[in-house]
C-alpha cells in the first residue's frame, strides 16, 4: 500500500511529523511532535489499551514533546499485513503490528505459530528469550525499532460443534490467520482458509466459514456468540503483537527523549504480558455469557493432534533455516527433542 505526502497527511501524519524532516537526530530541545500509531483493532481490546496507557505514559514523561495519537480500528486504512511495510516506508510512524501476518515478508515471524511449541505462556517468554534478537534483527532491517512485544492468549478453536475427537472435525470450513496454522488444520483433514481479520466476521456471516482459529479476545470483539457455539481450547498456536517506530522517525526524537521511550517500553511490557492472561479470563467469562460453551478437548484427542502436527517443526527449519537455532536453543532449554 503506497501513500503519497498529500494521502500520508489525510491519514494523519501531522505537520508536527513532517516539519522536522532534515532536523538534525541530536538537539537540545525536543520540539512537539505528534506520532500517528496504527492498530487494526478496536479501542476495546485489550492491545489498543496497553498501547494507549504507553502513550499517555510517554506523553507525560516527555512533558507533552512526544504525543502518541493512537489510531485504532484500522482507520488509517493498513490492514493487518500491511502494517510492518506501512511502518518501514514511512506511511505511518509507528504501529502495533501482529507477527504472524508479516510472514509473507520476513518469514520468521511464523514461529510462535507451530503448533504446540509451546504448552503456555511460561514456555511461551522462554521462546521469546531466543526469539526477541531475531525479531529486533528483522525490523532493524525493515527501518524500524522495536518498542516492546505483547502475546496474544492462546489459541481456540470456535465452532459451530461440539468436537472431542478428531474426526468430528474433518471438513469444517474454517478461517485460519496464518500458513503454520493452515497446514495444522490442513493436516488434521479441516478445510482452512486463510482470511484476515478484518474479513472474518463477514466470512462467518456469509457462511463462507463455519469456525474460526483466533483467541478468546478476538472471539469477544467479534461476537462470535452469534455465529457460533463451542469454543475449544486446544492451545495449539501462540501470536504476538509489536509495537514499532520508524527509525527516522526516531532519529527526530532527542536523545533523552528516546531513552525515556525505550526504558517505558521496557518497563511496562511485564505488565502488559500479565494483561494477555487476564484479557483471556475475562474473554472467557463474555463468551460463556454470550451463550458459547467451553471446552476441553480429551487427552486422546490433543495427544493425536500434537502427533499429525510434530513434522511441522522440521519443515519450518527448511522452510526458514534462521529459525532453527533459535527454536533448538528454546527446545535444549525445556528439555525437549
Amino acid at each position: 500500500m503506497k501513500l503519497g505526502r498529500r494521502k500520508a497527511l489525510k491519514a494523519g501524519v501531522g505537520a508536527g511529523a513532517l516539519v522536522m524532516v532534515g532536523a538534525p537526530a541530536v538537539v537540545k530541545a525536543q520540539a512537539p511532535l505528534k506520532l500517528p500509531l496504527a492498530t487494526v483493532w478496536p479501542d476495546g481490546n485489550f492491545h489498543t489499551v496497553n498501547v494507549k496507557r504507553f502513550a499517555e505514559d510517554v506523553k507525560k514523561a516527555t512533558n507533552g514533546a512526544v504525543e502518541i495519537d493512537v489510531k485504532a480500528g484500522g482507520q488509517l486504512g493498513f490492514k493487518g499485513p500491511e502494517q510492518m511495510r506501512a511502518v518501514r516506508d514511512g506511511l505511518v510512524p509507528m504501529a502495533d503490528i501482529l507477527n504472524i501476518q508479516q510472514i509473507g515478508d520476513e518469514p520468521i515471524f511464523g514461529v510462535e505459530g507451530i503448533p504446540f511449541i509451546c504448552n503456555n505462556i511460561e514456555e511461551l517468554k522462554v521462546l521469546h528469550k531466543y526469539l526477541r534478537p531475531e525479531y529486533e534483527k528483522v525490523l532493524l532491517k525493515n527501518n524500524q525499532t522495536m518498542l516492546y512485544t505483547v502475546p496474544w492468549p492462546t489459541q481456540y478453536l470456535h465452532l459451530k460443534i461440539k468436537a472431542e475427537t478428531l474426526d468430528a472435525l474433518k471438513a469444517i470450513k474454517i478461517r485460519v490467520p496464518d500458513k503454520n496454522a493452515q497446514e495444522m488444520c490442513s493436516a488434521i483433514g479441516m478445510a482452512p482458509a486463510l482470511i484476515p481479520w478484518g474479513e472474518t466476521i463477514a466470512a462467518l456471516s456469509s457462511g463462507a466459514v463455519a469456525g474460526v482459529s483466533t483467541s478468546s479476545v478476538s472471539a469477544v470483539d467479534g461476537k462470535f456468540w452469534e455465529f457460533l457455539k463451542f469454543f475449544h481450547q486446544t492451545n495449539h498456536a501462540w501470536s504476538s503483537e509489536i509495537v514499532t517506530i520508524n527509525n527516522d522517525t526516531l532519529k527526530k526524537i532527542s536523545p533523552a527523549n528516546q531513552k525515556i521511550i525505550l526504558d517505558l517500553a521496557k518497563k511496562l511490557e511485564p505488565e502488559f504480558w500479565q494483561s494477555s492472561l487476564q484479557a483471556d479470563k475475562d474473554s472467557n467469562a463474555r463468551l460463556i455469557a454470550g451463550g458459547m460453551q467451553l471446552v476441553i478437548p480429551p487427552p486422546a484427542m490433543t495427544a493425536e493432534l500434537q502427533k499429525k502436527t510434530a513434522p511441522m517443526i522440521a519443515e519450518f527449519y527448511k522452510r526458514v533455516p534462521a529459525a532453527e537455532k533459535p527454536i533448538k536453543a528454546y527446545l535444549a532449554e525445556m528439555k525437549r527433542a
